[in-house]
């Protein structure tokens, strides 16, 4: 009975060792059946339609990227509502790196503050994987208006209440919303005239229906350049190399004052970290290379780059900047 017991002690003990061996023999051929991401296409969704500027800009890096990632970066453009759609459509995806998407000043750090109800949580239901583009607005006014600098403006307004109207795109864009911290800041009372294309402000300027306006340096530039329209300075923390001579607002007289036009790459929440340093890796090395460089520079603009967490922080801030701003401002959206 003994020689029996240790007999099937013996069996179970080989037995269990096989399995163990059987185990470790088979976990480097699981490791080894998932491939490393990214193993299939890579969808970037975008919030504006086909030929704007964000879209040449968001093909540029696609294409970028597609390089670095030996995948597919495919764009996908979803325009309408604000940016709300491709907004929500980044945030229900799967938090596998699969869909990604471009988001910017207004749908990340505005939206929030300027409509009622949002179908996302800029901090919550996404996370940042880095900042890519960033450019500013310059102030410019009719060649009409008697006045030649930021302080001149200001004075000018402040004896003319009501009476200087600038123009816009729409209400709650960066354009807008430059104008308002601009009376904000220096306690001047302006008209909003809200257009349903930057174009059609520019028209109205040059015909001298309106005063000012701020614009993005893509839009207008030409129109500084050729004398058409008085640019008095630009609103970023630094002057840009297309407009040298042209200071910022706050060296112009407004100390603090600073608006940046910026993008950056996001996917859902709960991304798996490996995941997220590889998208960043991609993001990092397609802005370093001279083409990337090349194409954000002739529209005014520059690659930031940055770690996601840099980039977490940056939208903390702006958050709370913007809402600030549509708060005291009473913005509505159209």
């Amino acid at each position: 009975m003994h020689e029996r017991l240790e007999l099937i002690d013996r069996r179970r003990a080989a037995f269990w060792g096989i399995f163990a061996a059987a185990l470790s023999a088979s976990a480097p051929l699981a490791a080894q059946g998932t491939p490393p991401f990214p193993a299939k296409p890579i969808r970037l969704l975008l919030g504006s339609a086909a030929g704007g500027s964000a879209d040449l800009l968001m093909r540029a890096l696609a294409q970028e990227m597609t390089g670095q990632l030996s995948q597919q970066v495919l764009l996908d453009n979803r325009p309408g509502g604000s940016g709300l759609i491709a907004m929500e459509m980044i945030a229900r995806a799967a938090p596998d790196g699969y869909t990604i998407g471009y988001a910017n000043t207004a749908t990340l750090a505005v939206n929030p503050a300027l409509f009622d109800k949002i179908p996302y949580d800029s901090l919550r239901d996404f996370q940042p994987i880095a900042r890519f583009n960033s450019s500013q607005n310059v102030l410019v006014v009719r060649t009409s208006l008697p006045v030649n600098s930021v302080r001149e403006l200001i004075d000018h307004a402040r004896r003319n209440p009501g009476k200087l109207s600038y123009g816009s795109p729409g209400t709650g864009t960066s354009v807008h919303l430059s104008g308002e911290l601009f009376q904000q800041m220096t306690g001047t009372r302006m008209v909003h005239v809200p257009y349903k294309a930057i174009t059609q402000a520019t028209a109205e300027m040059m015909a001298g229906q309106i005063d000012l306006m701020f614009d993005n340096l893509t839009s207008i530039g030409p129109f500084v350049k050729s004398g058409k329209v008085r640019g008095l300075a630009v609103t970023g923390p630094a002057r840009t190399p297309l407009f040298p001579d042209l200071p910022t607002v706050a060296e112009a007289g407004i100390p603090g004052f600073e608006v940046t036009v910026w993008g950056g790459v996001i996917g859902p929440a709960r991304l798996p970290s490996q995941v997220l340093a590889r998208l960043n890796e991609a993001i990092l090395k397609s802005c370093d290379t001279a083409t990337l460089k090349e194409r954000l520079a002739s529209v005014g603009n520059q690659c930031v780059g940055g770690t996601p967490e840099a980039f977490s922080a940056f939208l903390k801030g702006e958050l709370v900047k913007w809402a600030g701003i549509v708060r005291t401002s009473g913005a509505k959206p159209d």
